[in-house]
């Protein structure tokens, strides 16, 4: 077997790590109260464990692609296994907050390093002809692995042990290190870029952009600028992002190069894929929160819903790739109508009322998991179409980084919706009814039964005192955030539509662009 046939094998070891990597995160996050369960975490805690794994994580992927040169790709991808199944694995015996947290950062740290890891292997190894199904598999990281998770949630949580959450990983990550062991090339290291490493840049990312993701996602619980430690965070992120970018610019070995950000493809595919992580909340989340509010589910039984959304993206992004390797197929379409179809399905999602089940999901559902696929493959082909393999390293940081950041930004949009429309709904349908109670006091006769006011879907105000009254009020005023999310969502996707048709230029599949070379 030659060398290029066994770097295949190496690039099945890079998916098969991204999947347990991206497996811990997801699930961990779905199966997040029966974690805290058993740790005995508080509230407190829970919001740490979950930010600082993202906040890790784009740390990871800025510095993913630099170290997979410095080190070799062999090298640094043998060892990221180790890492993830070491930090995964250890977490059911740590009763040491201090330590639980440490664990968390490097499984943060370990799934930031893979994800870019995927696709400079992808562009490294796979020939002009075959590199879009390499990108397909690139894909499945934003689309199927999100919506795949929750099925493993509602199976180790519900059926078999929380412990499972973590433990997942070791097999996956033991069958990524041989294929990875036998496929990737030998390659001598370049340990003398050490010596250049862009220690500043570095430094200034690490605290720019990790007190920008934890002010994302830790301000509305720590009250916003009315908490010092926010201010603070909000002062670091604007003073150490705009020099980052600065020392970024002149630097002669940075772990960024924004001069890429020129070409107007793959300021495209940077910009849309992090709005995409944001708007693949419409087809992931929202649905399972939905549910898991609104209707009492368990993950076992949201899985089907978004089981759904990875079953498309199996069959939808080989097609794809198939679909854009001819040259008569346009990409900006194809990517046009992905959004066309997920707005759609944002606007059927909108009239979701509290008497919504699993099964008035699935039409709006199949529309998203159609609509991803026809978004991510395009953006992706664009915005790599123009690289020369020395540019593959930054294209992978410069568009995988963002993507983290895109995480904690869609934390931060949710928890403001809830925050602001979810008190305004509450406040509303507590003024009706307290409108109505009063209408009734006031024209009290004993001769005559006046009928009960009513909450906006219909049902009795009153039906069992003030508890119930309570818990109505809080399932109406949540029902009306959801629809108000989604519509917010499909205001986005509508952005985007425009988006597409204003800054991207033609291109031609890998194939045609090599052979036209």
């Amino acid at each position: 077997m030659n060398r290029k046939q066994r770097s295949l094998f190496g690039l099945a070891g890079v998916i098969a790590l991204t999947f347990a990597t991206e497996m811990n995160e997801q699930v961990s996050a779905q199966a997040l109260p029966d974690i805290a369960g058993a740790l005995g975490l508080g509230r407190d805690s829970q919001r740490w464990f979950s930010c600082l794994y993202i906040t890790a994580e784009i740390v990871g992927m800025s510095v993913s692609p630099w170290l997979a040169i410095t080190l070799t790709l062999r090298r640094f991808s043998l060892a990221v296994p180790w890492l993830a199944m070491l930090s995964s694995s250890l977490i059911p015996f740590t009763g040491n907050l201090t330590l639980l947290y440490g664990l968390r950062i490097f499984q943060g740290l370990s799934g930031g390093f893979t994800v870019p890891l995927l696709m400079t292997t992808a562009l490294r190894v796979l020939p002009p002809p075959i590199r879009l199904y390499g990108l397909a598999a690139y894909a499945m990281t934003a689309t199927f692995f999100p919506s795949f998770s929750t099925t493993f949630a509602g199976l180790w949580t519900d059926l078999v042990d929380w412990r499972f959450v973590f433990w997942q990983s070791i097999p996956l990550c033991t069958v990524a290190f041989v294929l990875l062991w036998y496929g990737m090339p030998v390659e001598p290291p370049k340990h003398e870029r050490f010596w250049r490493f862009d220690w500043k840049g570095f430094l200034l990312l690490l605290v720019g952009m990790g007190a920008f993701s934890t002010l994302l996602q830790m301000g509305d619980w720590m009250d916003w600028f009315n908490s010092p430690a926010i201010c603070v965070m909000a002062l670091l992120s604007a003073i150490c992002i705009p020099l980052f970018v600065l020392n970024e610019w002149f630097h002669p070995l940075p772990l960024f190069k924004f001069q890429l950000l020129q070409r107007r493809n793959f300021a495209y595919g940077a910009s849309t894929l992090l709005i995409f992580v944001i708007v693949s909340l419409s087809s992931s989340a929202l649905p399972a929160d939905f549910l898991r509010e609104i209707s009492g589910y368990r993950p076992e039984q949201i899985y089907p819903i978004t089981l759904e959304i990875a079953a498309t993206q199996i069959v939808m992004l080989p097609f794809m790739a198939i679909l854009l390797n001819q040259k008569w197929v346009d990409s900006r379409i194809v990517s046009f109508i992905g959004m066309a179809l997920i707005l759609a399905a944002c606007m059927g999602d909108f009239f979701v009322t509290s008497n919504w089940i699993r099964d008035q999901f699935y039409l709006w559902q199949a529309f998203q998991g159609v609509g991803n696929a026809m978004i991510v493959m395009p953006l992706l082909m664009m915005s790599t179409n123009s690289l020369v393999p020395e540019e593959g390293p930054f294209a992978s940081a410069m568009v995988n980084t963002p993507r983290a950041v895109a995480e904690a930004v869609g934390i931060w949009l949710i928890q403001l919706m809830h925050r602001e429309r979810g008190s305004l709904h509450s406040d509303r349908i507590t003024d009706r009814l307290g409108q109505e109670r009063f209408q009734l006091v006031q024209g009290a006769n004993p001769m005559h039964q006046y009928p009960a006011p009513l909450m906006p879907d219909g049902t009795p105000a009153f039906p069992g005192g003030m508890s119930a009254l309570h818990a109505q009020v809080s399932r109406q005023s949540a029902t009306l955030t959801y629809s108000d999310d989604w519509l917010i969502i499909g205001c986005i996707v509508a952005f985007l539509m425009v988006w597409v048709c204003v800054l991207p230029v033609r291109t031609y599949p890998p194939r045609i662009v090599f052979q036209s070379k």
